[in-house]
């Protein structure tokens, strides 16, 4: 029967949906955090060009995981349909499939660094409903499908066609009710924010913005970023969920001798705090991938001299709890400037998202070789032996801050009063800091704007300036320099491969 293969694919679909599901379910159960899809998602992502991810968090933005996840299901959902329809004819070929899949999968789980053998357990068991609900749904559906084709008028396929749909819509309802208990049972993250809401940090303050750094211009992103709008950018589809009990910390590798830490080891050093803006390397020019928070942590300078590293080491190789790694200059790890192993953010435990229990901080270098969120592992080596997971994918192996400015006002496409017309934004350069910031409306000469004051070279700082400015249409750039006397580049260069430079231009109009 034509009309049948759609039969066909439907099993196929709800077969392999619900053994997704059953995968699901059973991770969250055991409290294994890259089930299947999650491990095969990250490893999806392990495999994607460093331009391709790029584009993909400039275009997408803090969705750019919804959306692989979103496109991954829809091509499980095609594959599925297309081996259910091919077991109309070889049910061999099905099989095979299903286990390819698999295969896949169990690698993917089995890439993890923190991973076991037993968090197989939710694959296994997700391959066994694949193969068992195949069985009987084809069952099912060869049975209507004899009866129907029968040309005795005592057979009535209305009982076997009954049989069927009650069976795939069974499959499908258990599907979602386990997708749900996943979500319910998945009780490690709540577990962990319950920790870090009741957690006491002695020595951890929360100060306001430092007085004079606000310049006084409405619209302008403020000088201390909250919590809740600092951006995120990181691999993991599932956050990992520590509890500080559980945490540790192994610094080893080309060091005389070895240190781990737990989180009490850690706490009980004494904190430091201090203000630092970060920004990822994938920002563009005027772009919004920046914050600047008040961080609470140990110095990794007194770590690392613990652990005495040996002649030759140049680099420490971190690694996450998820698998992500880095490799940051060891210099910027023991120099003078706070890199730390944080433990707050504007005085308050990390978020789980931003890192917590512990992540590292380092003034002056882009995230993608220093910021590394719920470490776990640091290694003490050269640079010529290893290679951190952004430079595996095309970006330069060290990364320091570019000199950078913003225009925060006017907006692009705003329409202004004529007359004086006050601009303002942000510039930075980390771990140099900000002398003078300079404003050219279309094209004329460069007028020094007024710089709002702040604690230390490792933040932002606000500018303002007030210009004439006729009806009509205009525009206005912005350059920064830095207390080296460097001058902001106006050469236009995408983020790729170590930061985007040029200057900030908006468009708008005076009327």
């Amino acid at each position: 029967m034509q009309k049948s293969r759609r039969w066909w694919s439907l099993v196929g679909v709800v077969v392999g949906a619900l053994g997704l599901a059953v995968s699901y379910a059973s991770a969250a159960v055991l409290h294994v955090r890259a089930s299947p899809p999650v491990a095969v998602a990250e490893a999806l992502t392990s495999l994607v060009p460093g331009n391709v991810a790029d584009w993909a968090i400039t275009t997408f933005g803090r969705h750019d995981k919804q959306v692989l996840v979103g496109g991954m299901l829809v091509v499980l959902a095609i594959v599925f349909a297309l081996l259910g329809l091919a077991a109309r004819r070889r049910w061999w070929l099905t099989a095979l499939g299903y286990v390819a899949i698999a295969v896949i999968g169990g690698a993917a789980v089995l890439s993890k660094p923190e991973e076991t053998p037993v968090d197989l357990m939710p694959l296994l068991l997700g391959a066994l409903t694949w193969l068992v609900g195949f069985v009987l749904a084809t069952q099912w559906l060869r049975r209507w499908e004899v009866v129907e084709e029968s040309e005795d008028p005592a057979h009535e396929p209305s009982h076997t066609r009954r049989i069927f749909f009650t069976g795939i819509v069974s499959m499908a309802v258990v599907a979602g009710a386990l997708g749900v208990l996943g979500r319910v049972a998945g009780g490690a993250r709540r577990n962990v924010e319950e920790s870090r809401r009741l957690l006491r940090l002695e020595g951890v303050t929360a100060p306001g913005a430092p007085s004079g750094v606000q310049v006084g211009v409405k619209g302008i992103a403020p000088w201390q970023t909250p919590t809740s709008d600092f951006y995120l950018i990181d691999t993991a589809y599932i956050e990992p969920a520590i509890e500080p009990a559980q945490w540790r910390l192994r610094v080893h590798g080309m060091v005389e001798r070895e240190v781990t830490l737990t989180y009490d080891d850690l706490i009980g050093r004494g904190l430091t705090e201090d203000w630092m803006t970060l920004n990822c390397v994938s920002n563009e020019v005027g772009g919004d991938l920046i914050g600047n928070a008040w961080w609470s942590g140990v110095r990794l300078s007194g770590i690392l001299a613990e652990a005495g590293p040996l002649e030759g080491a140049d680099a420490v190789l971190q690694t996450s709890q998820d698998g992500w790694t880095c490799g940051t200059p060891l210099t910027a790890l023991t120099d003078h400037r706070n890199a730390l192993l944080a433990v707050a953010m504007n005085g308050e435990p990390l978020p789980i998202e931003h890192g917590f229990p512990v992540r590292t901080v380092v003034p002056g270098l882009y995230g993608y070789v220093s910021a590394c969120k719920w470490v776990v592992d640091m290694e003490v080596t050269q640079f010529d032996k290893v290679t951190g997971y952004w430079v595996d994918k095309g970006w330069s192996e060290q990364g320091p801050v570019k000199l950078a400015s913003r225009i925060d006002v006017p907006r692009e496409g705003a329409t202004v009063a004529a007359g004086q017309v006050v601009f303002g934004g942000v510039a930075w350069h980390q771990h140099t800091g900000i002398s003078g910031v300079e404003v050219s409306v279309d094209g004329g000469g460069w007028t020094r704007a007024e710089l709002g004051r702040v604690p230390s070279v490792d933040t932002w700082v606000q500018w303002r300036v007030a210009l004439p400015v006729a009806k009509g249409d205009h525009e206005v750039r912005v350059r920064a320099i830095d207390e080296s006397g460097a001058v902001q580049t106006g050469v236009r260069a995408a983020p790729a491969p170590n930061g985007a430079t040029g200057w900030h231009t908006v468009s708008f109009t005076a009327r």
